[in-house]
């Protein structure tokens, strides 16, 4: 008689893991991390901003007191007046812009690809200007393009000043006090800003890819085209936007290397502010340069085909 096999046990099936919702404290932690930022963000831009914005509608004077009228009409006359120093300032902004980027390209790529060891000493080089006063580095350029020194010299020998003087940029044998100066001074005191994130961008570039296009018989010219260049432009792009935005609103470089011909708009907001006491005015000024940024920085940001700015 053959025995009965004993029924199989039941198998333990596994159960799903209960998940617990977080409790009310650890969802409110990512917002208590953010409230110093939100609070600082709230009283030293937004709570300026608002105070500015009614300031550009007031009307009365400094003896008399400022009251808000809503006269939007202050914009079309400081537009209407100060038009030049506008484009001026976007001319000389774009012009120092494009020559950081045609300066800080070659040193980023170099820093990044080439300098090997001595990376580290050719980036303190690059920020070694900022531990200078931003004052004392634009005087130093009053010294560097004086009239009669070696610069000039050399570039009215070259006939480089022909050029320039033809573009209307200097006066014949004299850099300082004209538009070229001031560009000048621009393109040194913001290089760093634009050199950092390109060097940024391209050490992430994985060196393999270089590889890879020459073992597809691609020439250097042609993997810089098709590949580094392009996997850079987040740092071409942050790098052009962190100087022309601040080189946009400067006024150092114009007050202490150009002359009264070659005032930009951050200028005339100062002399407004402080010398002239006429705060309207000063404040529709920065209101529309600060709305002329925003929209070249948005139209130059769909242009150039990416967003990615990290």
């Amino acid at each position: 008689m053959s025995a009965t096999a004993a029924p199989p046990a039941p198998s333990a099936e596994p159960q799903e893991p209960v998940l617990r919702k977080p409790s009310t404290r650890k969802r409110l932690v990512p917002y208590w991390l953010l409230l110093p930022g939100i609070l600082w963000l709230l009283v030293f831009f937004a709570l300026p901003l608002v105070y500015q914005a009614s300031t550009s509608v007031q009307t009365g004077s400094l003896e008399q007191g400022f009251e808000v009228t809503w006269h939007f009409q202050t914009y079309v006359d400081a537009l209407r007046e100060y038009w030049p120093q506008f484009i001026r300032s976007l001319l000389y902004a774009g012009t120092a812009t494009v020559l950081c980027l045609l300066l800080g390209y070659p040193l980023a790529y170099l820093i990044a690809f080439k300098a090997g060891r001595w990376r580290n000493l050719v980036l303190v080089l690059v920020i070694a200007p900022f531990f200078t006063s931003f004052l004392i580095r634009t005087l130093a350029w009053k010294t560097i393009l004086a009239d009669g020194g070696a610069v000039v010299d050399v570039l009215d020998t070259l006939h480089v000043l022909d050029v320039t003087g033809w573009l209307g940029w200097t006066e014949p044998g004299r850099v300082l006090a004209t538009p070229m100066a001031v560009v000048c001074g621009l393109t040194y005191n913001f290089l760093p800003f634009m050199i950092l994130p390109l060097y940024t961008s391209l050490e992430r570039i994985d060196g393999r890819l270089h590889e890879a296009a020459g073992d597809l018989y691609a020439t250097p010219a042609t993997t810089f085209r098709k590949v580094t260049f392009p996997l850079s432009m987040p740092g071409v792009v942050s790098g052009t936007l962190l100087t022309f935005i601040p080189a946009s609103g400067d006024y150092v470089n114009a007050e202490l290397l150009g002359s009264t011909d070659t005032k930009m708009v951050g200028s005339v907001i100062q002399s407004q502010f402080l010398r002239v006491l006429d705060y309207p005015t000063a404040a529709a000024l920065s209101f529309i340069l600060m709305a002329i940024v925003l929209l070249a920085v948005t139209v130059y940001i769909r242009r150039s085909g990416t967003e990615d700015l990290v």
